[in-house]
């Protein structure tokens, strides 16, 4: 298994570093008392987000007791710290600088230069979005990647590991200007962004969003795989309007036939091969996009879902066999519990066909 952050970031060498960076700029900094307070009873155990809020309030302990001062600091080693330890210089905004927005906010744009500020707008694009609004379009026009994909990450309604943004989600238009800003970037890091957040409207306004694919595929490569990334979860449900824009075949005449698994039953850790027919019924070619959905076990009696892409290619008139694999190895972000799965073959949206696998510790 991988491993995990919390054992690669916020170690004694990134923390010594951490601290001479800061001893560079501001001479009479207690290095020493930094350490130990970092290092307490909890600190192994902690997870690494749980890291981070701990290593910044020790900043906070150590640092002059002005936010002015301390955010003077820390905006001079800004360059010098990376990884998830440089994460902690926009936490300490968003801790300890809710107080002074005139010095936070663009306090937030500078250490996105280096690192991303995403997680620490979001409590003051909750409390006042007019406000904020504005420094993102302006960070959208920035020649910095990084400052320009903070303007899409940072309000995007329901970004993963963040607090969510419920007025974006009841009205996502304050984020569209900014969208239209870069719905033609240079940077791929930027039009992921872009992508991702038009995913995130999609949930709750999948007209919206489709009224926007619309109007932006066919201006150029970049923008259009920024349309078919940001449909990804309207794809995966089948939203015909979604399919129709990207030209798929209505999944009335295509069909699965002899879903078959290799095992019955595995073990966790192990892999299960499957294969099916794909039958494309009519004399003409079906554009299909094929997938896989595993349906888990969980802790608690608890099921999940995960869909997986297969292909996704124009298939002439016929049978055509297809096989795939599929691993139940344990990772960081994904554990498995012994039950009964599922695998269904999804078309187009649809799901065609289902066979069951039991795993087993």
């Amino acid at each position: 298994m991988p491993e995990q952050l919390k054992n690669i970031f916020f170690t004694s060498e990134s923390l010594e570093s951490l601290a001479a960076n800061i001893q560079s700029v501001y001479s009479e900094f207690d290095k020493d008392r930094f350490l130990e307070l970092i290092n307490d009873e909890a600190w192994e155990s902690r997870e690494l987000k749980e890291k981070m809020y701990h290593t910044t309030r020790c900043l906070h302990a150590t640092l002059p007791s002005s936010y002015a001062e301390a955010l003077s600091i820390l905006e001079q080693i800004a360059p010098s710290v990376h990884g998830f330890e440089a994460m902690c210089l926009p936490d300490y905004v968003e801790q300890y600088g809710q107080h002074d927005w005139d010095l936070s906010l663009p306090a937030l744009g500078h250490f996105s230069r280096y690192s991303s500020s995403e997680f620490a707008i979001r409590p003051f694009l909750m409390q006042d979005p007019e406000r904020v609004m504005p420094y993102m379009l302006k960070w959208a026009e920035d020649k910095n990647p990084n400052l320009r994909r903070f303007a899409s990450e940072g309000c995007r309604p329901r970004l993963p590991w963040a607090m969510a943004l419920p007025a974006f989600k009841i009205d996502p238009s304050p984020i569209l200007p900014v969208l239209e800003k870069l719905k033609d970037d240079e940077s791929e890091y930027v039009r992921k962004s872009v992508a991702n957040n038009l995913n995130d409207i999609s949930k709750d306004h999948p007209e919206l969003v489709l009224d926007i694919c619309e109007r932006w595929y066919g201006q150029s490569d970049n923008t259009d795989w920024i349309v078919k990334h940001g449909c990804r979860t309207m794809l995966k449900a089948g939203n015909p309007r979604a399919l129709i824009l990207f030209g798929f075949t209505d999944p009335v005449n295509v069909h699965i036939k002899n879903l078959q698994l290799d095992h019955q039953i595995i073990s966790i850790g192990e892999v299960v091969h499957f294969s099916f027919d794909l039958l494309i019924d009519g004399g003409e070619p079906a554009k299909v996009r094929l997938e896989y959905v595993v349906d888990f076990q969980k802790a608690r009696r608890k099921r999940s879902q995960k869909v997986f892409q297969i292909s996704e290619r124009i298939y002439p008139p016929g049978s055509h066999s297809l096989s795939k694999k599929h691993s139940f190895q344990n990772m960081s972000t994904r554990k498995h519990y012994p039950g009964e799965h599922f695998i269904a073959i999804i078309v187009n949206g649809v799901k065609k066909a289902k066979a069951s696998i039991m795993i087993r510790d």
